[in-house]
């Protein structure tokens, strides 16, 4: 095989060039010199190739050898993903901690899941049945909350020959053999830049519930949709992805911690497996999976890990699971692309970023989706990925491009986040692309009026934001009592609902029934005092009433469990302004 092997005769940081590379293949894994470090073929040209490494090349010299792996770079996928922690080419954090200690050691080869554990197995099909790419014919109980189904790898089909009994097997062994000459195992092997198979791509129709009030309310996210949460430094993108974390209603979470600071990623592999999940009150890395890039791990393979994401949340959306997939952050997955692209000494375009940044990310989030899988499930993957621009600059290429392929965009405001006005997002520069699609299954499951009511409180704080130009030149005071009104039913909106309190056990996750009760308390105090305040009520009568404060604190005060508590607080209300109004009227 000597003959066979590429000789390096180019070193650059991650970028590597070798000779005698003909019968090379593009994006096939290699190792490089005498660690065997892990690699990908990126380009050919005659007799010369270039590789990326995963890995550091420090210490990588002229006519070492690059041998093929045959195969392209891959993520095993099978039981042992689930609450495991990787770094960006799917090596479990503990594995290689064992191997080489606090640092990545180069050379540790390309480890995966557990292959040698082993799990129950219940075998669910007989020898004569006829199987097809996607037909689970398996389970395993992966985790108490996840049960792991075992398909047929896309591609196989055949009648079934041999089918082992219901037991304990390690992942090499062979549960079923088929007529095909298939053999089926626990696990299955995926190239991460290709997108895995589905039936068919199905019509968006049913929100991805946070129990963040600003997100679920004003600017949904679907399931199967894709959202792009951009801020500059402080404004508390991590934060938010935390909280999606850990309260949304999706099955399974990959947190792709891409190029991150090595102790934000700290703080999430040590809170995460203290988290209990509030739906099943187990700790919530039971469906969990995490991948640790951080910024100062190689570049490559922080380029590769959200594809490695990706690919893992697409296969358990292939079981019929609903999987959200948080990128903190895509601007670092971004840099790691112009820093190879300059190596490469392609021409760059805007701000340096190579030419095909647009379709890299295009090609990213076109990867998200609601669909009916090869088994004729229905499930999704929902992709959020959070964009960090430079001194918080939404018009740099990053988040511009990646506003041109998401239908949700929250944006993080600098003032916001200063002023303790946390999640951050500007009611302004957001919007969501799902309200019509999301419109009825709002009014079927929540109330008939949620959207219209969404609306109605849009237009306020639109409304505040003009007048606040006003107020800037000459003073509140100036202003009639209606427009005074508009600020202060504006102020209830932003500091009784928009702003939420991620500490306190009520306030963190508020289901959308009570988020929809507390938009009707708001709107129903707004109606009457817009009538109050035609008869005359002074407008400092209406913002010193003890109500006004009641409504604030509402989300505190009143528990997510509320029963009668709404409908009190709404009587008060009413009566409130009606005894107002009569003594206004009678003057």
């Amino acid at each position: 095989m000597e003959g066979s092997a590429g000789r390096v005769v180019y070193v650059n940081g991650p970028v590597v060039k070798a000779r005698n590379m003909k019968n090379f293949k593009m994006r096939e894994m290699v190792t490089v010199g005498e660690k065997k470090l892990i690699g990908e073929v990126i380009s050919i040209d005659g007799e010369l190739g270039t590789i990326q490494v995963y890995e550091e090349t420090t210490g990588i010299k002229i006519d070492d050898e690059v041998v093929s792996t045959q195969k392209p770079l891959s993520v095993t996928l099978g039981p042992g993903i689930v609450g495991n922690i990787f770094d960006g080419i799917q090596r479990p954090l503990n594995i290689i901690f064992d191997k080489s200690g606090n640092f990545i050691k180069e050379g540790i080869g390309l480890a995966t899941i557990d292959k040698k554990k082993k799990w129950y197995v219940e075998l669910k099909v007989k020898v004569g049945d006829e199987l097809k790419e996607g037909d689970i014919f398996g389970t395993v109980d992966e985790t108490p909350l996840i049960k792991h189904y075992l398909m047929v790898p896309p591609n196989i089909k055949g009648k079934v020959e041999e089918v082992r009994q219901n037991g304990e097997y390690d992942l090499e062994t062979i549960l079923v053999k088929l007529d095909s000459g298939a053999e089926l195992k626990m696990y299955q092997e995926w190239p991460v830049r290709i997108p895995r198979p589905v039936k068919e791509r199905l019509p968006i129709q049913k929100p991805l519930i946070t129990g963040q009030r600003v997100i679920d309310t004003f600017f949904p996210i679907a399931k199967g949709g894709t959202a792009a949460i951009p801020g500059g430094f402080g404004t508390g993108k991590t934060m938010t992805q935390h909280q999606l974390a850990k309260w949304s209603d999706a099955d399974i979470i990959v947190y792709i911690g891409c190029g991150e600071r090595g102790n934000e990623m700290t703080e999430v592999l040590e809170d995460f497996p203290k988290l209990i999940d509030p739906t099943s009150n187990l700790p919530l890395m039971n469906r969990t999976i995490l991948i640790a890039n951080t910024s100062n791990m190689p570049v490559a393979a922080r380029e590769a890990s959200i594809y490695t994401g990706i690919t893992i949340a697409e296969y358990f959306r292939d079981m019929g699971y609903n999987v959200a997939v948080m990128a903190d952050s895509t601007s670092r997955w971004a840099e790691a692309l112009r820093e190879i692209s300059g190596r490469l000494e392609e021409m760059p375009a805007e701000e340096g970023y190579p030419a095909y940044l647009p379709s890299r990310l295009a090609e990213f989030y076109e990867r998200a989706g609601y669909v009916k899988t090869l088994n004729n499930k229905e499930a999704s993957v929902t992709i959020i990925g959070a964009v960090s621009p430079a001194g918080g600059d939404f018009s740099e290429p990053v988040t511009q491009n990646t506003k041109r392929f998401v239908s949700a965009f929250l944006g993080l405001d600098r003032k916001l986040a200063y002023s303790r006005h946390y999640p951050a997002i500007n009611w302004l520069s957001s919007y969501s692309g799902y309200i019509t699609q999301l419109e009825d299954w709002y009014k079927q499951n929540v109330a008939e009026d949620m959207i219209f009511l969404r609306g109605e409180m849009i237009k306020v704080l639109q409304e505040e934001s003009k007048l606040l130009e006003t107020v800037k030149l000459v003073g509140e005071d100036v202003l009639p009592d209606q427009q005074r009104l508009i600020l202060e039913i504006a102020r209830l909106l932003k500091v009784g609902y928009l702003q939420q309190n991620a500490y306190h056990k009520d306030d963190t996750f508020v289901p959308l029934v009570k988020q929809y009760m507390m938009l009707k308390v708001i709107d129903n105090f707004y109606k009457l005092a817009k009538e109050a305040v035609k008869v005359g009520v002074p407008i400092s009568v209406i913002k010193t009433s003890e109500l006004f404060y009641r409504i604030i604190k509402m989300k505190y005060e009143i528990p997510n469990d509320y029963g009668d508590k709404f409908d009190l607080l709404m009587e008060d209300i009413n009566e409130y302004f009606s005894n107002l109004i009569r003594e206004y009227e009678g003057d």
